[in-house]
């Protein structure tokens, strides 16, 4: 009781020391106001190299386009779910990117009435209009900025976890939205669609508590609860994103050659080699963080070994030791084909200890076989040969047909080699492979161990 006990507590401390940082880090008084955060973007837009010449961009609007209101549980609001300051945010991220020179197009009209009252109060207050300045023309955009946030989708995953024993327990709870924007690139010129970039972001939101309810003594019960609640801000979300989507535009324009970099086309292509290769990692990753890997071997040989547990006519079980050498070969992105050969010491009773070797042919299926970590099973006819010496006429004796299946976790370590944790049942077709023939029953045991695969032969 007493060791189950300190895993509750230490499952608890560890709920809550995952999060220590907002949790020591509770505001206890106001706070001043303060410069706005950052972004790992805002930095990625500040190191970017500079152009070659700035380019003069104009953003009507870039608004929430989802129509979406928070929501709450218990009631309705009209308030909105993401940010309607869009299109300043978007200035902004072109101002910091030094790519861009942003025009006022937001309030189009405040600057042209502005305009009006400087031009009338001079004709009428100046003595001699015709000799002051006339105003300096408005910059036009070569290049407008269109899009908005396109999807706003809340709950995408939702989980938790907790553990209660004897008053003393802690939970967790965790949930995810997901904020999508468009951006695109319009020339003024002609209208043509230049480019169009799009950028998904996610947004958490964390639930951590711990307790204990206890009686310390006759009458004395002891109460205490602990927590905290993490939401990421949408602000921030949404700032991060439209960040991403303006580095995004810029080096995609690169590649377009509608612009380029100061330092000349070395750089050009530096940047936009390295774009590719994030871009082709962030599409092979699926939503909810599956990452995707192209499977391009199609043949693999297996080793490995475990533990081999006895089920026969002995009441004592005690495992053994197997070891394992196999060669694979795929026939379609799913399914396999294996012959395996293992090494198996069997073991009963209080001192019986066989080996023997098993031929195996599996038909194997592979649930994710792009996956990082994907689960599997198999199966299929075998034999089991004993490896005790034995006359030539007892031959056919120490041979016997079986079936096998089995299944278990697969996790990819890197291109060529991939990690397999297996549980596998082995029915053999006698209830003599311990010698001894009891009942009407036939004899099974229980492979467990691990197997590294080293994939070979492109496709």
């Amino acid at each position: 009781m007493r060791i189950a006990l300190k895993r509750i507590t230490a499952t608890a401390a560890v709920l809550l020391l995952s999060s220590c940082g907002t949790y020591f880090s509770q505001p206890l008084s106001q706070q001043q106001a303060r410069t706005g955060e950052v972004t790992s973007h805002t930095s990625a837009l500040a190191n970017l190299p500079l152009p070659k010449e700035p380019v003069v961009v104009g953003v009507y609007n870039f608004k929430d386009q989802t129509g979406q209101y928070k929501a709450v549980e218990n009631g309705s609001t009209f308030s909105t779910a993401v940010s309607q300051g869009g299109t300043t945010m978007l200035v902004k991220a072109l101002e910091d990117s030094r790519w861009f020179t942003p025009i006022e197009r937001e309030n189009l009209s405040n600057l042209l009435n502005e305009r009006n009252i400087i031009r009338s109060t001079r004709s009428e207050y100046s003595g001699q209009p015709q000799n002051k300045p006339n105003l300096p023309p408005l910059l036009f955009a070569g290049i407008l900025l269109e899009g908005g946030v396109v999807s706003y989708d809340t709950n995408i995953v939702t989980g938790g976890l907790g553990a209660r024993y004897f008053g003393v327990g802690g939970s967790t709870q965790y949930r995810e939205d997901r904020l999508t924007i468009y951006l695109r690139a319009v020339s003024t010129s002609n209208g043509k669609i230049l480019k169009t970039v799009y950028v998904s972001k996610t947004i958490l939101s964390q639930a951590i508590d711990a307790s204990l309810f206890r009686y310390v003594n006759f009458q004395r019960l002891l109460e205490v609860e602990t927590g905290i609640t993490k939401n990421e801000p949408v602000q921030l979300a949404m700032k991060d994103a439209i960040e991403k989507a303006v580095e995004s535009l810029i080096i995609e324009g690169i590649e377009s050659g509608l612009w380029s970099t100061a330092d000349g086309r070395d750089k050009d292509a530096w940047l936009v080699e390295n774009y590719n290769k994030e871009k082709a990692a962030e599409q092979s990753t699926l939503l909810y963080d599956r990452e995707q890997f192209d499977t391009t071997y199609k043949n693999s040989f297996s080793f490995g070994g475990g533990v081999t547990l006895f089920d026969g006519d002995y009441t004592k079980k005690r495992p053994g030791f197997n070891g394992s050498f196999g060669y694979h070969r795929k026939l379609s992105k799913m399914l396999g084909l294996g012959l395996q050969a293992d090494y198996n010491q069997l073991e009963g009773g209080e001192s019986w200890r066989r080996t023997f070797l098993d031929y195996d042919l599996n038909l194997e299926l592979m649930f994710l076989p792009k996956d990082k970590v994907s689960p599997f099973i198999y199966g299929g006819p075998g034999l089991i040969y004993e490896l005790e010496d034995i006359a030539d006429d007892d031959l056919r004796s120490a041979l016997y047909a079986k079936v096998q299946f089995g299944g278990g976790l697969n996790v990819r370590l890197s291109n060529r080699w991939d990690l397999a944790l297996y549980a596998e049942n082995n029915f053999s077709f006698t209830d003599a492979l311990e010698g001894v023939v009891n009942g009407k029953r036939d004899d099974f045991y229980y492979n467990f161990g691990l197997r590294l695969h080293y994939k070979f032969g492109l496709r």
